[in-house]
């Protein structure tokens, strides 16, 4: 990685790019936060943002820690409820993206968020679903930013939580409307998905990290095309709103 910018700058950037104008996006905290308010005030002013407790529209104000942290719901033009985010929206199919985090996620863009299971076989819960199963089952496209490490992508979840594509099956098949897992973000590299297999494939690597590193880092194998990108890294201007305005106290973004 560059001695300059950080993976996690590299990130939210990645991230920002994968949302267009005038589309709707609903986002979780973290570096899908970030990503986000880092989208709307570049490219994508007329993004409009959905958080899962019904807060839309917000201008979150220095950087928010968490749902009841009253900074993110700053300048939001709604705030009503779960409800009508996951009923009026979601399931009312005019949702874009879906901007999510893993404890796990698989070959096949499957998302585990409910528990881990160690060595020992001894089984430790987490959060569950909340609003992910909603989201990946719903959205056009979902965007998952998480950290890249072998016991974090492994062959098969633990627990599916909220799916991409199961075994590898099409998203008609299985009944599920929204069109499935299509970008990973990691601190490594940038993963899609192989429209007819549905197995993940590397689309590029971020400056400084090598293929082989991802590959050692993997725990199931990648499809990987013989020209291989490096990822673009942030502008000038992105990283000023990043380290400046959206997250100054590095929070998310790390020092």
């Amino acid at each position: 990685m560059t001695a300059e910018i950080h993976a996690t700058e590299i990130m939210a950037a990645a991230g920002a790019r994968e949302l267009r104008d005038n589309e709707v996006v609903v986002v979780g905290l973290g570096l899908p936060q970030v990503a986000a308010v880092l989208a709307k005030r570049t490219h994508a002013p007329g993004l409009t943002t959905l958080l899962e407790i019904g807060v839309m529209n917000m201008n979150p104000k220095d950087t928010p820690v968490g749902l009841a942290d009253s900074r993110i719901f700053y300048h939001a033009t709604t705030w009503s409820g779960f409800l009508d985010v996951m009923g009026m929206n979601l399931h009312r199919g005019i949702v874009d993206v879906g901007f999510l985090g893993a404890l796990e996620l698989d070959r096949f863009g499957n998302i585990n968020t409910t528990l881990l299971k160690e060595k020992s076989q001894k089984v430790r819960y987490v959060n569950g679903s909340a609003g992910g199963n909603d989201v990946a089952s719903l959205a056009k496209r979902v965007i998952v930013i998480m950290r890249h490490e072998k016991r974090k992508l492994p062959a098969a979840v633990a627990h599916l939580t909220s799916p991409g594509f199961v075994n590898g099956r099409s998203r008609s098949e299985l009944g599920l409307r929204g069109g499935g897992t299509h970008r990973v973000i990691t601190n490594m590299a940038i993963l899609g998905f192989d429209p007819e297999t549905h197995s993940a494939a590397l689309l590029s690597v971020h400056p400084g990290v090598s293929v082989e590193e991802v590959v050692e880092n993997t725990g199931f194998a990648l499809r990987i095309p013989k020209q291989l990108p490096l990822t673009q890294l942030p502008s000038k201007e992105e990283l000023r709103l990043l380290r400046e305005e959206i997250d100054p106290k590095h929070i998310y973004l790390g020092s």
